[in-house]
This record gives structure tokens, C-alpha cells and sequence, in this order.
């Protein structure tokens, strides 16, 4: 689909294809490859955070807990609506919808929108960096035997489109969260830096665009939306839980971003150095200047020339913060601040959370709060 300008101006793209099976259905459910699904208990799973109950070949859907208020429950406990194998569905017997998500973002928006009718699994474990991530067999797996796939889009899962067309015509509801944002166009610069680098055919820059369109907290209200479409979509019954759960979240959307642009309007310092640019849309939204380590990839490392530039404009802007991120090494943020006196803090791009931040019930409005508080003191 071709994306418009305007937020929202576009439907998401949400492609499924319900197949009844036959036997009679009761009336109000929806049937997929076979299964009822009705609402249900909650599970919320992110992958990577405990030990899998699954065996061979088969999706870990009990790899750890979480509670769908959004806030991490326990994690490493195995739900009771564990997936047993090939012919009977969670669904089927009032448990809950599975969702498999493509990196935390996506996890987390979908398990707050989907509230006490989903079951939520990310394939992107827990504090791993997920730019250059790829699905392994048994992800494929767990996405043919899902309910509804939710990805972000704008080229942040490079494996996505040959992935999603791999899937069975009978397989699951699958959204792009950001169709319909308007996507911020890459610098020639950072894209130059990404394709200088190589990355082995993980060249995020050649969409020509920034995929980290959440750092935005309307464009998070927006991929919700999206999210909760495809969810009413994959399960007509709870269309009205999907829909009041975006709305509650609508809101937090709006207060995040009221408080974004009280807390950061009047500070007189703009400018701020990241480790890679991840921070466009979020610098766009508050009327603030990102000067990347690198471009649209973490894990690259600028030459001489670039390191010698970016201290240039950290004395000429006095620039007293270099940002690294938590997931990626510090070591090129500390040698800048090393060389021109300023500090190292973190500023979270929110790609994925380390299991210690889980435990802790972190979540993206947490850390975004957070983030905010990290800008308000560099800026000041």
C-alpha cells in the first residue's frame, strides 16, 4: 500500500484469511485454519526471558509472564495455556488470542491493547539489539501457528516482507503497525555511513527512511490504533475490548506528549549527540537537533573523519551529554566525551529492554519518562 503524508490517512495493512472449518461454528466467532477463537485468560510472553517449556520445533509460547495492565508481571513462569502441538488451538477452549510481535515496542503495544484476550510473544529476546536480528526455523513456526503477526515497519525488520510472504494463505492476521505514519526520510549521510559499513546485507538505511517511528508518542497512539484493527479483525468478539483499551491508551499517548513539550519547549540548549539515529522522530515532535555517532544502525563505529566532526560540533554547540544506549557498547560515546569533557548518560531508543528492566515492570511510558528526565538535565 502506498503510504500517504497524513497520519492515519491510510488503513493499516492487515492482511488475513479466516477458514472455516466443518463443523458448525457457534454464532460470533470467527474460525482460522479450523479453531474458534473466543476471548479468554491473559498471557503475556516475550521470548528470551526464561527458560521455553516448548519442545523441538515447536513455538516457546510459555517462554515468561507478563500482566496485561502494562506493567511486567513475573517473568519465567510458564502460562497454563501453553501450546501443546497439532490439533487443538489456546483459542479454542475460551483461551486467549496468540499475537507474535517482531521486537519490544511491538510486544508491548500489542499486550496493551490486547488486554486480557491475548497472548502476546516477542521474537526479539529480551536485551538483544534488533537491527540486524533475523527469525530462526521455530520462529517461522511460531508465526504459522499464531492468531496475528504485528510488525513495525518502515524498515525495521529488513526480513520482514519475504517472511510474511512465506506464510500459508490460512495463516495469521498480519499488521504493519506504522502504515499510514508519516515517515521521516534519512539524511544522505547516515544513510552513506550505513551503507559504508556494509552489515552483510542488513542495510536498514536503503528504505530511505527512520523506522523508529515510536519515539514519537503520537505515532505510538497511532501504531496502537493499527494494532487494535488487526486484533478486532482476528477476533470480532473482542473488538469492543480492543477498542476501549486503545482509547485508555490514546490517552496516555496525548499526556506523554503534553508533557514532552511542557518539559522541553523552554530549555535554551537544543542540540543533542546519540549514538546512532534513532531519535528523529522524537527531535522533529519538541523542536530539537540529533547529531549522530552513526547512522541508522547501532552497532557501526565511525572512521577518524566522522569522530573528529562530531567533537567539533559538541565544543561548538556546548554539548555537556554524549547519549549512549543500553543496548549497544559505550565505548565510542565515552572516547567523544573523553576528548571534548562532556559526559556519558544513556537515552533509550526503547528497541528492546534488558530482563533487569522487565523485571522491574519497565514499560515504553516508564521509559520514555525517563528519557525525558535524561533530556531536561543535558538540555538545561
Amino acid at each position: 500500500m502506498t503510504r500517504n503524508n497524513d497520519l492515519g490517512a491510510t488503513t493499516p495493512r492487515i492482511t488475513a484469511t479466516p477458514r472455516t472449518s466443518g463443523n458448525a461454528v457457534s454464532r460470533g466467532t470467527l474460525t482460522r485454519r479450523g479453531f474458534a477463537l473466543v476471548g479468554g485468560a491473559a498471557l503475556a510472553i516475550c521470548a528470551g526471558t526464561a527458560l521455553s517449556l516448548a519442545g523441538a520445533g515447536r513455538p516457546a509460547w510459555a517462554a515468561g509472564t507478563a500482566d496485561a495492565k502494562g506493567g511486567t508481571g513475573e517473568l519465567g513462569r510458564a502460562g497454563s495455556s501453553a501450546r501443546e502441538g497439532t490439533s487443538s488451538s489456546s483459542t479454542a477452549d475460551g483461551g486467549a488470542l496468540r499475537v507474535v510481535a517482531t521486537f519490544y515496542p511491538m510486544y508491548d503495544f500489542a499486550r496493551k491493547v490486547g488486554g486480557e484476550r491475548v497472548e502476546v510473544s516477542c521474537l526479539v529476546p529480551a536485551g538483544t539489539e534488533p537491527h540486524d536480528w533475523e527469525p530462526s526455523t521455530a520462529d517461522i513456526v511460531a508465526l504459522q501457528e499464531a492468531d496475528a503477526f504485528v510488525y513495525s515497519g518502515a524498515g525495521m525488520e529488513s526480513w520482514v516482507d519475504d517472511t510474511v510472504a512465506s506464510l500459508p494463505e490460512d495463516g495469521p492476521t498480519v499488521v504493519e503497525a506504522s502504515e499510514g505514519i508519516a515517515l521521516r526520510a534519512l539524511d544522505e549521510e547516515a544513510e552513506g555511513d550505513d551503507e559504508g559499513h556494509g552489515h552483510e546485507g542488513h542495510d536498514h538505511g536503503e528504505s530511505g527512511v527512520d523506522p523508529h517511528v515510536w519515539l514519537d508518542p503520537r505515532n505510538a497512539k497511532a501504531q496502537m490504533a493499527n494494532i487494535g484493527d488487526a486484533l478486532s479483525q482476528a477476533d470480532p468478539d473482542g473488538a469492543g475490548d480492543y477498542r476501549a483499551n486503545c482509547e485508555r491508551w490514546a490517552r496516555e499517548c496525548d499526556a506523554l506528549d503534553d508533557e514532552y513539550r511542557a518539559a522541553l519547549s523552554d530549555l535554551s540548549r537544543r542540540s543533542i549527540v546519540v549514538s546512532h539515529e534513532a531519535f528523529g522522530y522524537l527531535c522533529d515532535a519538541y523542536g530539537l537537533e540529533q547529531l549522530p555517532i552513526e547512522g541508522i544502525d547501532a552497532d557501526s563505529e565511525p572512521d577518524a573523519r566522522r569522530m573528529a566532526q562530531i567533537a567539533d560540533f559538541v565544543r561548538a554547540n556546548d554539548v555537556r551529554v554524549i547519549f549512549s544506549e543500553e543496548l549497544v557498547s559505550p565505548k565510542v560515546a565515552q572516547a567523544i566525551a573523553s576528548e571534548t569533557g562532556a559526559t556519558v548518560r544513556t537515552l533509550n531508543p526503547i528497541e528492546g529492554l534488558t530482563d533487569e528492566q522487565l523485571a522491574a515492570g519497565e514499560d515504553y511510558f516508564s521509559v520514555m519518562r525517563a528519557n525525558l528526565e535524561e533530556l531536561k538535565e543535558a538540555l538545561s
